[in-house]
């Protein structure tokens, strides 16, 4: 889900962007430029298997390539506000349809607003 997240934001938000993410592989994959290894090996990762999800990786890296957005890890879980706020959003939708209801503006830090 965070390979889909960080293809939604480069799709959805023009300009300058900058992605934050609790996920090693996704900052990791830019950071360590994996996706250019894997390019070169026909889609296969440092193992010889196939790249998981490359249906994901294909597209975010060629926005990527144009886009040069700045991809920051931060720790999962550890009190980041807004870390704990899309978590919990992503909880929220994995269980089902929602509106701004599913979501315990309490817990997430204060009032919330869904567009």
């Amino acid at each position: 889900m965070e390979v889909q997240a960080a293809l939604e934001a480069l799709r959805a938000l023009p300009g300058e962007i900058t992605i934050v993410s609790d996920s090693t592989y996704v900052v990791n994959c830019f950071h360590a430029r994996w996706w250019a290894k894997w390019e070169r090996n026909g889609w296969r990762n440092s193992q010889k298997q196939p790249v998981a999800n490359t249906d994901l990786w294909i597209p975010l890296i060629e926005l990527v390539k144009v886009r040069q957005p700045v991809f920051r890890w931060v720790k999962g879980h550890s009190g980041n506000r807004m870390n704990d706020l899309v978590d919990q959003l992503a909880v929220a939708a994995s269980k089902g349809p929602f509106g701004a209801e599913s979501v315990d503006s309490a817990e997430a830090g204060g009032p919330l607003t869904l567009f």
